[in-house]
C-alpha cells in the first residue's frame, strides 16, 4: 500500500519549479524590504551610540557596568521560565481535570465545567493575576503570575483535549465497550491518550502563548525579562538605551518561542510515524 499523500496529488517537475521560482521571489521581496526598513532606520538615527550599552556601558551610569546588562537580562529570562515551568505542568494536570468534567455523562457536572472554561477563558489574563494579588491572602508577584497562567491556559488546553476527543472515531469507543469497559476506563486508557497525542503540536503551540504571556507579570511588578529590561533602562536615567535593551528581549523571546515551534513540528512528525503500523508479510505454517 503506497504511503504518499492521499488527498491530493504529487507535484510535478513543472510545480516543482514553479513552487521554488515563488520562493525565491518572495525572499527576495521579504529581504528588499527588510533592507529598506533597516535604511530607513539607519537614515533616521536609529543606529548610534545607544547600541553601545550592550557591550560597552558609558561611565557614571549608576554604578553599572556591561556585566550588570546582561545579569539583568539572565535573571529576567530566569524568572519568565520559572513562571513557565512552574505554571505548564499545573494548567495540563487542571485541564486533564476540566476536560473529564466537560465529557462526564452528568449534566450538571458537564455544565460545571463549560462555566468554568468559558469563565478563564473569557477574562483577561492579566485580569486574573489582579485577582490573585487582591483575594488570595499572602499571594506574591509569581504566585499572581502562575494563578493567571494557569488558570487561562488549563482551559484553552482543556478545550483543545475536547476537540482532540470529539475527533477520534466512534467504533474506537464502542469497541472498547464491547470488551467490556465501562465510561472511565474508555476514557482513560483510550480516548485521552489518543487525543493527547493527535493534538499535542496544538497544545505546544498553546505553550508557547504560555511563555510569552508570563510577560504580563511586568504589571504586577513580577520581575520577569521585560521589567528587568525597564529597570536597567530606568538605572541607566537615558530613555534611548531602552530600544536595544527592549531588541535583546525581543530576540530572547522570538528564540524561546522557536525553540518551541520546531518542539511541535518534532513531536507532530514523532506523532505521525508512530500512528503508521508497518504492514508485516509473512507465509502462514501449516503444520501436517
Amino acid at each position: 500500500m503506497s504511503s504518499g499523500p492521499v488527498l491530493y496529488d504529487v507535484a510535478g517537475p513543472a510545480e516543482r519549479r514553479r513552487s521554488r521560482i515563488i520562493s525565491v521571489v518572495l525572499t527576495v521581496v521579504v529581504l528588499g524590504a527588510a533592507a529598506v526598513a533597516v535604511s530607513r532606520l539607519a537614515a533616521n538615527g536609529v543606529f548610534d551610540e545607544r547600541w553601545r550599552v550592550l557591550w560597552d556601558v558609558p561611565m557614571n551610569f549608576a554604578g553599572y557596568e556591561t556585566k550588570h546588562v546582561w545579569q539583568a537580562v539572565f535573571r529576567g529570562l530566569g524568572a519568565t521560565l520559572l513562571a513557565a515551568v512552574i505554571a505548564l505542568p499545573l494548567a495540563a494536570v487542571l485541564a486533564v481535570v476540566l476536560v473529564s468534567l466537560r465529557t462526564s455523562r452528568l449534566l450538571p457536572v458537564r455544565w460545571l465545567a463549560i462555566g468554568v472554561i468559558e469563565v478563564c477563558r473569557g477574562l483577561p489574563v492579566v485580569l486574573m493575576m489582579f485577582f490573585a494579588i487582591l483575594v488570595i491572602p499572602g499571594s506574591t508577584p509569581l504566585m499572581a503570575v502562575v494563578f493567571g497562567l494557569v488558570m487561562y491556559n488549563a482551559a484553552v488546553f482543556a478545550e483543545i483535549l475536547r476537540a482532540g476527543i470529539a475527533a477520534l472515531p466512534r467504533g474506537q469507543t464502542e469497541a472498547a465497550e464491547s470488551l467490556g469497559m465501562g465510561p472511565a476506563l474508555t476514557y482513560r486508557d483510550v480516548q485521552l491518550p489518543q487525543a493527547v497525542r493527535m493534538m499535542l503540536p496544538s497544545l505546544i503551540a498553546q505553550g508557547v502563548v504560555l511563555v510569552k504571556d508570563s510577560s504580563l507579570g511586568y504589571i504586577v511588578s513580577y520581575a520577569e525579562l521585560l521589567r528587568s529590561i525597564s529597570r536597567v533602562a530606568d538605572a541607566l536615567t537615558n530613555a534611548s538605551y531602552l530600544l536595544p535593551l527592549l531588541t535583546v528581549g525581543a530576540a530572547v523571546y522570538v528564540t524561546l518561542n522557536v525553540l518551541l515551534s520546531r518542539l511541535a513540528v518534532w513531536a507532530q512528525r514523532r506523532s505521525g510515524r508512530r500512528r503508521r503500523a508497518p504492514v508485516v508479510v509473512g507465509t502462514p505454517t501449516v503444520e501436517v
